[in-house]
């Protein structure tokens, strides 16, 4: 199962071969920059260069080059590949983004020709986190390449590209070792991608991909008249996930992003990703395995909180004292002798029709995060109180 695993990953993605063993996708990224450091040291100018379609006059320069170890990471590719780089012993530098939250390619080449003689590897996230096709992605790929780097492509965002193919890896006879401490890394969760990749098929596959991208793309356009969208694609549209710029509430009614997170969870949803890749917004990936009715449902949260806001706007409700500021609700705060709000407990608990037929309850109100971060707290007992508890119970 695990053999025939990696052949469907080799056909939609391209590369030769395939790895099982990383746990997860930063121990994926972790691997891939392994991979690229292994090329640029030992790797064979003949068998791999040419199936990376890296000039020959680089791949010669390349093999057995080990002072290459400067990694160039957009702003707008995934959280986790500047800590991965680091583990792998590379010297990170940062290139920014233009206004339609592409990569800023000039600023980009630059990075690569002042580094041209330690350069390793740029790491992409295609699309990007802010939600757009990179429009000049080749012209990415070759000024890397022509420059002695090599590619490596994240693939958090993997769900809206896997019906355009991928590049073949090298050949690669020097082996890394191992990346985890089992053979198959996480066994278990091996058969779940299995199942899914050979009941889907490549149409369903395709059809996943195309359904995200519509699914991500109909939710912008039913938020865009209450929310700022921050990125598009030339045509207008996003990729398979959208940036919803909660930035200028801060100054209208001293809304954060955190307030609608939790207001969000009064309304029976799970906030999506906040305040990351831009500080101040939320990140809305949708998937293709939900339904319009919840998609709907969702959008209809979102722009009843933006009414909310607007009473705080207007004056109508306080700016410190509202019902985002107070969200979430728990069952504790609702039922309590004392009810010091000024709006009511079915408003609060609530907010929308279709929750008094299926709620779900947050189990606590709002939280000091920062706090938490900053300081340790233990909420186990004392192991004296423990043994007498024990006693008690069992005397």
């Amino acid at each position: 199962m695990f053999n025939e695993l990696g052949e469907l990953l080799c056909t939609i993605t391209g590369f030769d071969s395939f790895s099982l063993q990383p746990n997860a996708g930063a121990a994926g990224e972790y691997t891939g920059l392994m991979v690229i450091r292994a090329i640029i040291r030992y790797g064979d100018a003949n068998s791999s260069i040419k199936r990376l379609l890296i000039p020959a006059a680089v791949a010669f320069k390349a093999r057995g080059d080990h002072h290459r170890n400067v990694c160039i990471i957009p702003v707008s590719a995934h959280g986790t590949n500047p800590a991965s780089a680091a583990m792998c012993g590379m010297k990170i530098i940062s290139v920014g983004t233009d206004a339609k939250g592409n990569i800023n390619i000039e600023e980009l080449r630059k990075a690569s020709e002042a580094n041209k003689d330690n350069l390793s590897a740029l790491m992409v996230t295609y699309p990007s986190t802010h939600g757009v096709y990179e429009e000049g992605i080749d012209e990415i790929c070759k000024i890397i390449h022509d420059n002695g780097g090599q590619l490596y492509m994240d693939g958090a965002n993997m769900n809206a590209q896997i019906s355009t193919g991928g590049i073949p890896a090298p050949e690669q006879s020097q082996p890394l070792g191992t990346i985890s401490a089992a053979p198959w890394g996480s066994a278990l969760i091996l058969p779940i991608s299995y199942t899914y990749i050979a009941m889907m098929g490549s149409k369903g596959l395709t059809d996943a991909s195309k359904i995200a991208i519509l699914n991500a793309n109909y939710m912008a356009k039913r938020l865009e008249n209450y929310y700022p969208i921050l990125f598009r694609g030339v045509n207008g549209t996003v990729a398979h996930e959208f940036i919803v710029d909660l930035r200028g509430f801060k100054n209208t009614a001293g809304i954060e992003p955190e307030d609608v997170a939790k207001r969000l969870m009064d309304k029976g949803f799970h906030a999506p990703t906040m305040s990351w890749p831009v500080p101040g917004t939320l990140m809305i990936e949708p998937t293709e395995s939900e339904s319009k009715a919840v998609l709907d449902r969702f959008c209809d949260a979102l722009i009843s909180i933006r009414e909310e806001i607007a009473e705080i706007e207007k004056g109508k409700a306080d700016i410190h004292n509202n019902v985002l500021k107070g969200a979430p609700h728990p069952p504790s705060l609702l039922v309590g002798d004392a009810w010091t709000k000024p709006y009511s407990r079915e408003y609060a608990a609530f907010p929308a029709s279709w929750l008094r037929v299926a709620k779900f309850w947050p189990s606590s109100g709002r939280v000091d995060n920062v706090y938490g971060d900053r300081n340790l707290i233990c909420t186990l007992l004392a192991v004296s109180q423990v043994v007498e508890e024990q006693a008690a119970a069992t005397a």
